[in-house]
């Protein structure tokens, strides 16, 4: 497709654009559609805790116990109306950012320029671009001259030129747009310099144009690399892979040992099959865990809500407890670390520089040197750079004679690809000269600038050195010249020359401008290294700039860096091993960061992800937490992270990592507390019935116990404050997990002992004439006190007085108002009493309740001795390396 550069340009017909809206679809990214509300909640439904909870309150409705089904049934809905609420509170957010993937965009149509919805962009449309439009789709520049940012594609901070191309476009066809692969190579890459290619998403930062859209949607830059998110597989929790195996080895132990007691109890002792099934189904009840997909859900979610107050969504639930276990952060440079908004960060003029810092004034040594560099930028630039020579003007030459307001160019000399500056032309009045006189003011690439002034060798050999000075120090060079000019005699005032190099220039120096690193980067990178988390930079910016901003940032542990070359010329194995020695990746594409997170994966390490551009998106999707940037981060990136900080600030994530961690920590101390609140409640249920002794706990004394268990699992340790060493310790072990053999025997040590107690307990009360109902009543008080012990306990599993005097937790104070409460009820009202088959104790049953109190207590107190020496159940001490 070639097109003349006076070629009458008309753009597609209405209904042209009509039938190949209808025929190819909108310009929108493929992917994104909200779950439907019953796709949540067959999400839900899928859990297998969730089928053992549905499939236990269905036996319950089938034996007419009501209470017990509307328990349980009652909580699958509560957990489904968190899950829901969360999903589409989260999906609203995410819709309220979605404003990357589908700009407004101006095309001709009918020949009349006309404001569409970038979703109605189709391809042959022509697009009208001016400074600050965003790119709607991919298209072929064929008039203009524009300067792009294309960073959201490459990482560079720097835009890039876009001129229009004298050979053919490539073919626009439907077919060549399905064939992305082919249309990719013959359109070229993101970044390229003096290019006529344009990109979807990237922002016109300078320039006006027109260019002819050749792909949309899919078949753009942008849905190509989207599309590599369809295969990269998203990891597992290790909350989901624990839960699950621990729901299929309680199922298999439930059903043998029910079965067994039912056989057991028909055809050895004697009973009636009526009697063995409810023994079984008593003791199926104990033995069923219904406790833990309230943890998952109801921790996971408020856990989410709480991250949401720091500014971090959750776009998928389980992330929140991977958070807290990331050993390595990823952490894309621009718009990550720094803040992608360019300031002047240094002048050289001669032998002498200028730094600013904030503090100083301009020496008047550098006043001309900015001011030429003031007078070489629009007045209202949309470019970054050139923003920054205008404040930076405007804050050092305020009240002197050298800032200039309000005086416009006679002539502009734009930026090409045969000389790599610009002039502009102003009236010699400005500087107090004759009419007939002009001034000039140039900026540009140090080296077309110093071939405008025509120095010596020696004279350009000393601006290079300068200048590779300045890259190594992150910084993006500029020079700055002055000129003066007059029209020969005889010749018209408005006879301007053909070219920048017809006029004399005197060379000023060099501007050197910064992307600086956002102001609260540092601090956060020192508490993530405090936390024994790595953070490594990625980017596609040059070494040199990524290693400046690493120095500034704290990133100065290792002085060596890889680049993207480097990355294909190794092996995994060699990757590997090289990681472990360098801080800074650079000159990344997408494949590479993308290779780089699943190599990291496969040697062991937890790896967070954050970036804001489309490059990142793979690897956000491959990580085992995904952190996008919402608000200057794309559609995409956002699509294909587990978690979007609303506020584009780095402290954020560190303040997200605490939370997951505290999550976890609560995670694994409920777990542990229902592993150890199960056992004596199986004890209880099983015992009697192998001795052929009297039931000591009924269904409706377990479903009693609930109101104290599910409280305790879902709300006490939920509200549990962060520990003092939070963000003191290095990470848990990748295969540490709530669910681990560990957490859970030490919990079953817990119960075991109180179980002990209990039975002791309650064969000493009978041993002392004690009726049957009053052994109840005993067992049922001690064991619901036992409940608030177990909860108190695990507050700090290794110390119980801790547990007692640790950071304030408003709702154990409710919980134990509500065990004092629901034992003066159950003893103290008769008809109460009567229902639960219990009877008032007498005073020495009341004695061996006030015993088995005191020996539970030392127990809980042994076993965390035992715990804190022989089990390791928590994550790793401060005192041990990180990786």
């Amino acid at each position: 497709m070639r097109i003349p550069a006076d070629a009458p340009l008309s753009g597609l017909t209405g209904a042209e654009a009509a039938r190949r809206l209808a025929d190819e679809g909108p310009n929108v990214l493929p992917g994104g559609t909200p779950k439907s509300t019953w796709a949540i909640v067959l999400g839900v439904l899928s859990e297998p805790m969730f089928l053992m909870l549905l499939a236990a309150g269905a036996i319950y409705l089938a034996l007419g116990d009501r209470a017990e089904a509307l328990f349980l049934l009652g909580f699958v809905f509560v957990v489904i109306g968190i899950t829901l609420a969360q999903e589409r509170r989260t999906q609203r957010a995410l819709e309220a950012l979605r404003d990357l993937s589908a700009p407004r965009a101006q095309v001709l149509r009918d020949g009349q320029p006309t404001r569409i919805a970038g979703r109605d962009v189709v391809r042959g449309d022509v697009l009208m671009l001016h400074e600050g439009d965003r790119i709607a789709a991919d298209a072929w520049l064929v008039r203009g001259d524009l300067s792009v940012d294309e960073s959201l594609l490459t990482g560079e901070a720097v835009s890039v030129g876009k001129r229009p191309s004298a050979s053919a476009a490539p073919s626009a066809e439907p077919s060549d747009a399905l064939r992305s692969a082919a249309l990719a190579d013959a359109f070229g890459a993101p970044g390229g310099e003096g290019t006529a290619c344009l990109f979807a998403s990237t922002v016109v930062t300078r320039g006006t144009g027109i260019g002819v859209v050749t792909a949309t949607g899919g078949a753009t830059a942008v849905g190509r690399i989207g599309r590599a998110l369809d295969t990269t597989a998203e990891p597992l929790s290790a909350l989901q892979t624990g839960s699950r195996r621990l729901v299929r080895r309680l199922g298999v132990t439930a059903l043998l040992l029910v079965t067994s007691l039912v056989l057991l109890g028909w055809l050895w002792n004697e009973r009636t099959l009526l009697a063995s099934l409810l023994a079984g189904i008593a003791l199926a009840m104990a033995i069923l865990p219904e406790e833990i997909p309230v943890i998952l859900t109801v921790f996971l979610a408020l856990g989410a809500r709480r991250i949401a107050r720091l500014n971090v969504l959750t776009r998928r639930i389980p992330a929140v407890e991977a958070l807290g276990a990331i050993t390595v952060l990823a952490a894309d440079k621009t718009g990550t670390l720094t803040l992608n908004r360019m300031t002047v960060a240094e002048l050289v003029a001669g032998e002498a520089s200028f730094v600013d810092d904030g503090e100083r004034g301009l020496p008047e040594h550098f006043h001309a040197l900015a001011e030429f560099a003031v007078l070489a930028t629009p007045a209202d630039p949309f470019d970054p750079m050139e923003r920054a020579i205008q404040a930076f003007g405007r804050a050092h030459l305020v009240g002197t004679e050298h800032l200039h307001e309000g005086h416009e160019p006679l002539v502009e000399y734009a930026l090409s690809s045969e000389i790599l500056a610009m002039t502009r032309v102003y009236a010699g009045t400005l500087a107090g000269r004759d009419p007939a006189h002009r001034l000039l003011a140039t900026k540009g690439a140090p080296e077309a600038v110093a071939d405008l002034c025509h120095l010596p060798a020696a004279a350009r050999d000393a601006i290079r050195a300068q200048v590779q000075s300045m890259a190594e120090r992150g910084l993006r060079v500029l020079g700055v010249a002055r000129g003066r000019w007059r029209a020969p005699d005889g010749s018209p005032r408005d006879a301007w020359p053909p070219s920048q190099h017809d006029f004399d220039f005197d060379f000023l120096g060099l501007v050197g401008l910064a992307d600086p690193p956002r102001p609260e980067v540092a601090a956060a990178i020192a508490e993530c290294r405090r936390a024994g988390v790595r953070v490594i930079m990625m980017t596609g910016d040059h070494p040199a700039t990524a290693q400046a901003i690493a120095r500034q940032v704290g990133l100065g542990e290792h002085a060596h860096f890889i680049t993207g070359a480097e990355i294909e010329s190794m092996d995994d194995a060699a990757l590997r091993a090289r990681l472990r020695h360098i801080d800074v990746c650079a000159r990344l594409q997408p494949a590479h960061k993308l290779r780089l997170v699943q190599v990291l994966r496969d040697g062991g390490e937890v790896v967070g992800m954050t970036g804001d551009g489309v490059n990142d998106a793979p690897a956000l999707k491959a990580a085992d937490v995904g952190i996008a940037m919402g608000g200057r981060g794309t559609d995409v990136a956002r699509e294909a992270a587990a978690l979007v900080l609303l506020d584009d600030s780095f402290a954020s994530i560190v303040a997200a990592l605490a939370q997951g961690r505290r999550i976890y920590d609560n995670i694994a101390k409920a777990v542990r507390f229902v592993a150890a609140v199960h056992v004596p409640v199986i004890a209880l249920a099983l015992v009697p019935a192998l001795l052929q002794a009297p039931v000591l706990l009924l269904p409706v004394h377990i479903v009693l116990l609930q109101l104290l268990i599910d409280p305790a699992c879902s709300i006490v340790f939920e509200a549990e404050p962060g520990g003092p060493d939070l963000m003191d310790r290095p990470p848990r072990d990748r295969g540490d997990s709530p669910f681990s053999r560990a957490n859970l025997l030490h919990g079953a040590l817990q119960g075991t002992g109180l179980a002990a107690v209990l039975l002791f307990g309650q064969a000493t009360v009978m041993a002392g004439g004690a009726s049957v109902a009053q052994g109840r009543a005993v067992v049922f008080s001690v064991l619901a006190i036992g409940v608030w012990m177990l909860t108190v306990a695990n507050r700090s599993p290794h110390r119980l007085l801790q547990g007692l005097r640790g950071p304030a937790n408003p709702w154990l104070a409710t919980m134990t108002v509500g065990v004092i409460v629901i034992l003066a009820a159950v003893l103290g009202v008769p008809y109460l009493r009567r229902i639960m088959g219990l009877e008032w104790p007498d005073a020495a049953s009341a004695g061996i309740a006030a015993m088995m109190c005191a020996l539970a207590a030392a127990w809980l107190a042994l076993s965390g001795w035992v715990a804190r020496h022989f089990v390791r159940c928590a994550p790793r001490t401060p005192h041990q390396e990180p990786r």
